[in-house]
């Protein structure tokens, strides 16, 4: 099956935002995001745990998307011995999370080094299609392969930056979201299976009514007159594609999308509640909460707080 159409049409963006590194048997614990969130392992070797995840495990060259609203920990297990060049992250107007603990060998340094960024891709006019994610992505380079020609520069960049390396360092860090896309979608009943529905045209006027405006009061009924479709047809045609019902994706893109508003404004709690389509504030905090592990109001105070 061709995604060739579907590629031609992605609105890829990143923004770099931190280098995450970390120097002996620890973790450093990230908070949710109102974000999608990418993770490239430049060095070293570790795992990255979520909540209500097996731990994904992590080498030089793999890339992580993390969905948005998860918290999640990046683990160095200590076990790659890494000299060489530290990060300049000042120099790329880039965070620099740093934890560090004394090595039990003597001498030796073992790192972890991740560069972080937050992730975007519209579609057709459709914007946030990347929250359609339900699980984490992983790749991982091989050696001598595409991603991992991109890890090497990527290092160079973050070590030894120079006029135009942010911008260089968003290029290729989009480079990679194309590339790991591209190989996910190629796995037989992967994750990206459902992006098979992209190709549907019915089922795409659906979907886009859903991103763009999560908080209309969709129903079964709505969505399958928006897509020209019976109720029944629709709502088989569409758990076929997408692996769930249309009335749980659409609670999951209000979730996602009240996340970005508790970032980005100042509204009230009921106003957020009552623009992502919730009756009621219980009703959204119940749901908030049980997608991020934090009350909306617990959610707005860490974010403001990075």
């Amino acid at each position: 099956m061709s995604y060739d159409h579907i590629f031609d049409q992605l609105d890829i963006r990143t923004e770099p935002f931190a280098i995450c590194e970390i120097h002996g048997t620890c973790h450093v614990a990230l908070k949710p995001d109102a974000a999608v969130t990418l993770h490239y392992i430049l060095c070293g070797e570790g795992q990255i745990t979520m909540r209500g995840q097996a731990p994904i495990r992590i080498t030089k060259g793999s890339l992580v998307l993390i969905p948005s609203l998860n918290s999640h920990e990046v683990l160095n297990d200590g076990a790659t011995l890494v000299p060489g060049p530290s990060c300049k992250p000042a120099a790329l107007n880039l965070a620099r999370v740093l934890k560090s603990v004394p090595d039990e060998s003597a001498g030796s340094v073992s790192r972890l080094i991740a560069l972080c960024a937050h992730v975007s891709i519209g579609l057709m006019g459709a914007t946030d299609v990347v929250n359609l994610i339900r699980e984490p992505l992983v790749t991982r380079a091989e050696p001598g392969g595409d991603l991992m020609v991109l890890v090497d520069t990527l290092m160079h960049e973050v070590c030894e930056p120079s006029v135009g390396s942010r911008a260089l360092i968003r290029v290729l860090l989009m480079q990679a979201v194309i590339v790991m896309m591209r190989k996910r979608m190629n796995e037989p009943d992967g994750p990206l299976d459902w992006m098979a529905a992209l190709r549907d045209p019915m089922l795409w006027k659906a979907l886009n009514a859903m991103l763009n405006d999560p908080g209309k009061p969709y129903s079964v009924e709505t969505l399958a007159d928006i897509a020209g479709m019976s109720r029944a047809a629709f709502a088989k045609r569409f758990s076929d594609a997408y692996g769930a019902g249309p009335m749980e994706l659409l609670r999951n893109l209000r979730v996602r999308k009240a996340g970005d508003l508790l970032r980005n404004t100042d509204l009230p709690m009921k106003r957020v509640a009552e623009s992502v389509g919730f009756s009621s504030r219980s009703a959204f905090s119940r749901a908030f909460e049980s997608t991020s592990g934090q009350s909306p109001s617990a959610f707005r105070k860490a974010v403001r707080m990075l």
